[in-house]
């Protein structure tokens, strides 16, 4: 039987939901991302393969910030030599997503007159790599995983760097769409995320539970019906209860809001770092700009403002 008193009501959207199965051999994280997701989103004119896969990396890096304990930021970035180049979604405790993709307009407009609208994430990005990073500033030490891009979505290279780096048997789920909610509503974008994980123990009987549970609950996940993790009117604990027949328990959820960390100050900063010729050559019609690529906020200077600029990296 799936334990989820408490947790009927919670919000169905914006949240990060921990979760374990067995007694905890098995542990989990689901994620749902409604208005956030489309916040984001909508601050980009991004082709929909290209929104779509900004999604799905939003609710994997949400859901692969909750798995650790830190301070600070997580950031899933790749890197690619396909029509998509760069593609960035970053977590700041306590629950604040930004994201952006970098591409080739042109190249990714001919890769869509030969394929077709939907890609697979070889066909996006190409040779390249996935890094988890994790910075904590001053507050504790930083740490970086790689894994080839390899395979046919994000949720494939996320497992294959738990299989290869951590040893940690891993199954992510991902999603990602623009849904109506209910007949009369306009479409938005929302994305899911469901991580389970067998949790590493010390051998004996916690061990062997561990063992005969993980492809039975891999089992359960199947029954997941495409749209599951990113349907309007289905909770994430009701997404729990659906995929996994018995033995959910579900802790606290994590709120998440989409919330850049740009500022004219910040803008002001990066540019006084620049040379006099540096600061004269993005100069346009008088006027200096600068354009946040995560949330598309523009900044004006005016060249005056940094005549003290010598060239030697201060004011």
């Amino acid at each position: 039987m799936n334990d989820l008193r408490g947790y009927e009501n919670v919000e169905a959207d914006d949240l990060i939901l921990p979760f374990r199965l067995g007694g905890g051999v098995l542990r989990g994280r689901a994620v749902r991302l409604g208005p956030a997701v489309d916040a984001i989103i909508l601050r980009h004119g991004y082709p929909e393969p290209v929104a779509a896969l900004l999604a799905e990396a939003l609710a994997l890096a949400a859901g692969l910030a909750a798995l650790l304990k830190f301070e600070g930021i997580f950031t899933l970035q790749a890197k690619g030599e396909g029509p998509v180049r760069t593609l960035v979604a970053d977590y700041r405790k306590p629950g604040h997503l930004r994201g952006y993709v970098g591409f080739d307009r042109d190249g990714f407009a001919e890769l869509q007159k030969v394929i077709g609208v939907k890609q697979p994430l070889h066909r996006l990005m190409g040779p390249g790599y996935l890094a988890f990073t994790v910075d904590q500033g001053d507050q504790g030490e930083s740490y970086q995983g790689l894994v080839k891009l390899e395979g046919e979505s994000l949720a494939e290279c996320a497992e294959a760097y738990f299989r290869q780096s951590e040893q940690i048997p891993t199954k992510v789920r991902l999603e990602a769409g623009r849904v109506a909610a209910g007949a009369e509503g306009a479409a938005t974008w929302r994305a899911g995320c469901l991580i389970l994980q067998r949790v590493p123990g010390e051998g004996g009987a916690a061990e062997d539970d561990a063992e005969d549970l993980w492809p039975t609950a891999l089992g359960w996940l199947d029954r997941l019906r495409p749209g599951d993790l990113i349907d309007p009117a289905r909770s994430a604990p009701l997404v729990l209860g659906r995929a996994f027949r018995e033995g959910v328990r579900i802790h606290p959820p994590t709120p998440l809001i989409a919330r850049c960390r740009c500022s004219r100050e910040r803008a002001e900063a990066i540019l006084r770092s620049f040379s006099a010729d540096e600061i004269a050559g993005m100069t346009v019609e008088g006027k200096i700009t600068v354009t946040c690529e995560f949330c598309s906020t523009t900044y004006g200077f005016l060249p005056a403002a940094f005549a003290s600029v010598t060239g030697s990296g201060s004011a």
